[in-house]
């Protein structure tokens, strides 16, 4: 049996003892009365082998899928390789009838997982038409204009299917064995992408209510999920510890990603007493660190900064050169952006940015801030709009450390001024600098 999953047996065996509330040992109760699905991981990945990343799949899949009645009977990680994938798809598919493969679905050569699969499990894969269509809508081109390893993404199993991913452009993939396991069982073979961003989501709405369909997996129960931004992962859960009090039915995971922290709560029960559990927890946790939760209906932060504005009705100009028009991407990508960004520059420098803009050179370089302001109140004549923010280039202090200035011209107030702390550059830090850039946003448009 894998650690992990030993771990979280013996977690619930000692949670079910100690309960000393009537409700807590009636959920319980029902959670183990079905007889388990039980199921095997296969994590591919190189890099996880070498140190770069820890393996959070197995983790998250674990306590994700027990609130589904399924059991977690072992779990492998193996490089990228053919023969080491087909060695551990023979081990898993002897010892459960559901298997589970976490990454190598994407479009580099060494994502091999599909075809090794198609491979071990002798089911042909065939181009699907829906997500040869969604891959078309997604890159606004034409089917004979896509990239074949892009296009390779849109192969599908001929008996199985697939999942939907909303996330990105790697759908998960279903191998069904029919019944080729013990006792005549149905066998099945899932492939889910490798990035927490698209898994998890994929996990939560695509592959449970297949579970439940396909296997008699019960749905989740009720559940919970609080996004902070602005602090760390670890900070949450050390103050959680100290500050809240977690009985041992509940199933905590988190996700991490671009300095945003996503924290689920969750209960196999469906009973309102079960709801009203979690919604104590939630204004426990709200009690310490409410300045950082930004969400807690699944809104992400780039919708919290759109509504503030919309509830301004504000119409806005940015212009950026930190951010490298990273800022006004990530805005532009709601489905309401028309309804409040009214346009966007971009540039390399604040001098080009400048002449873009038609503001007039100074005769001395200004300080940061003034150039920030100076640059705001351009970008707001330039767009014709009350409404402006602007996106200074990076500076760094006399102590080393990396700032842009965030300057944002109202319709009827004076410039305010904000310094956004930068990280080291590159584009993971870049997408760093656009979430502070969005939770300084949030805090001065309360």
């Amino acid at each position: 049996m894998n650690l992990k999953c030993l771990l979280l047996a013996l977690g619930l065996a000692a949670g079910m003892a100690i309960a000393n509330a009537a409700s807590d040992k009636d959920s319980s109760a029902a959670f183990e009365e079905t007889q388990p699905i039980d199921y095997f991981i296969v994590v591919t990945g190189g890099e996880l082998l070498e140190g770069v990343y820890p393996d959070g799949h197995t983790h998250f899949l674990a306590r994700t899928l027990r609130l589904l009645g399924c059991r977690c009977v072992g779990s492998l990680t193996v490089d990228d390789r053919r023969e080491d994938i087909l060695r551990a798809l023979r081990f898993a598919t002897n010892r459960a009838p559901l298997v589970l493969v976490t990454g190598g679905l994407g479009p580099t050569p060494n994502d091999i997982s599909r075809e090794t699969l198609s491979e071990f499990t002798g089911i042909p894969l065939r181009e699907h038409p829906a997500v040869l269509a969604d891959l078309e809508r997604r890159f606004g081109q034409t089917r004979d204009r896509i990239r074949p390893n892009l296009r390779r993404q849109t192969l599908v199993p001929e008996r199985g299917g697939y999942l939907k991913n909303g996330a990105g452009t790697a759908v998960g993939l279903v191998f069904d064995l029919g019944k080729t396991f013990q006792g005549n069982q149905d066998a099945l073979v899932i492939a889910l992408p490798g990035p927490p961003r698209e898994l998890q989501p994929m996990v939560q709405r695509e592959l449970a209510p297949f579970l439940k369909e396909r296997c008699g997996a019960r749905s989740f129960g009720h559940s919970l999920t609080l996004r902070f931004v602005g602090i760390g992962q670890s900070q949450i859960d050390q103050s959680i510890k100290d500050h809240v009090a977690i009985a041992p039915d509940v199933m905590v995971t988190s996700l991490f990603e671009g300095s945003r922290v996503d924290f689920t709560f969750g209960l196999p029960g469906h009973r309102p007493e079960d709801r009203a559990r979690l919604e104590r927890i939630k204004e426990a946790i709200r009690e310490h660190l409410g300045e950082f939760i930004y969400s807690d209906d699944g809104t992400s932060l780039e919708e919290v900064v759109a509504r503030r504005f919309l509830a301004r009705k504000a119409s806005v100009t940015i212009a950026e050169v930190g951010s490298g028009g990273q800022l006004a991407a990530a805005l532009a990508s709601l489905p309401n952006a028309p309804q409040f960004l009214a346009g966007a520059c971009s540039a390399p420098n604040e001098e080009t940015l400048t002449r873009i803009l038609s503001l007039p050179a100074a005769p001395a370089a200004p300080p940061a801030l003034e150039q920030a302001q100076a640059l705001a109140g351009a970008a707001a004549l330039w767009g014709r709009t009350p409404w402006a923010l602007a996106v200074g280039g990076v500076e760094t202090n006399a102590a080393g450390r990396r700032a842009v200035w965030l300057a944002l011209k109202s319709a009827d107030g004076p410039c305010q001024t904000y310094a956004v702390p930068a990280h080291d550059s590159g584009e993971i830090s870049r997408g760093g600098l656009v979430t502070a850039i969005l939770d300084q946003l949030r805090r001065a448009l309360p």
